[in-house]
């Protein structure tokens, strides 16, 4: 996906706090995949269109407007920057 060689590993410990569980899944926000990768939020994205054959079907997914402010409205410390997340 980007900048990252294979000499280059991301530390478990950093993913690993960017998972969450949302209605039972865990999922990794893309503005935080893509600060893993030190890449712009629309490469992860872009990534995974130009190559969906490569990913599992349920790999991806969006929410619309209103599951979002769904989501938002669950999380009582809400942050605007941080899109909902704490």
């Amino acid at each position: 996906m980007g900048k990252q060689s294979k000499e280059e590993f991301i530390p478990d410990e950093l993913a690993m706090n960017n998972i969450y569980l949302i209605w039972d899944q865990k999922i990794m926000l893309d503005r935080d995949l893509a600060e893993l990768y030190g890449v712009n939020t629309k490469v992860p994205k872009q990534t995974v269109r130009d190559n969906f054959t490569r990913f599992p079907q349920d790999f991806m997914f969006g929410i619309n407007k209103e599951e979002f402010e769904i989501w938002r409205s669950q999380i009582v410390t809400s942050k605007e920057d941080k899109y909902g997340v704490t």
